[in-house]
């Protein structure tokens, strides 16, 4: 506790004087005033109290770069609570601002391998449910359904992990461990990054 109050601390310390030195407009100053506050809310867990001052900041914010963080910053708070779908919004909306947000491509991987492995689960739960011995033939529809649903999902999540570590190769060693412990080439190139998919794509 004693420790975030120092970051928490140190983090106002520098925004404040981030604030008064940088030659920006008013404007500009006062979207970084709202951001600084999100993210002192956010390590607070103040993740309501957190997505207005960001808003706030959006509706102030101009500049693409910037706007990408904030973005970035919101997904992150949907993420905490496993709305998947709006916080692939965000981070994709993050990109469009700033396509080498590498914590982004990164969120999104994690986003597309969790619901991978749910999709697994889901099978596994269908496998358990229909142990019928007398059954010699189930329909396996669904549960085909969830194995191929969780394949491409992994391929997804692939594609964003080698993007995040193109932009930031000493980062992100969890992603490079998968890649690699699923026989996946972390340095393989990539040809092209979609930017307008999500989750419901692949159902």
């Amino acid at each position: 506790m004693l420790m975030t109050n120092f970051i928490d601390k140190a983090f106002s310390v520098l925004a404040d004087v981030i604030l008064k030195i940088l030659p920006a407009s008013l404007k500009e100053k006062k979207s970084f005033s709202y951001y600084r506050k999100g993210m002192v809310l956010q390590s607070k867990n103040r993740f309501k109290d957190a997505l207005i001052s960001y808003y706030a900041a959006l509706e102030i914010e101009e500049d693409p770069y910037d706007r990408s963080f904030i973005l970035y910053n919101i997904g992150l708070i949907f993420e905490t609570f496993e709305n998947d779908e709006i916080a692939l919004q965000f981070f994709l909306q993050g990109l469009v601002c700033n396509p080498n947000l590498s914590q982004s491509l990164n969120s999104i991987g994690a986003l597309y391998h969790r619901q991978a492995r749910l999709c697994e689960r889901e099978a596994d739960e269908w496998l358990f449910n229909n142990q019928e011995t007398n059954q010699k033939y189930l329909d396996r529809d669904e549960y085909d359904f969830f194995i191929e649903l969780s394949k491409e999902l992994y391929e997804q999540a692939a594609l964003y992990f080698r993007a995040a570590l193109r932009q930031a190769p000493d980062s992100y060693p969890e992603a490079r461990n998968w890649l690699i412990s699923t026989g996946r080439d972390p340095n393989e190139p990539i040809l092209e990054l979609p930017l307008m998919l999500n989750l419901n794509d692949f159902q």
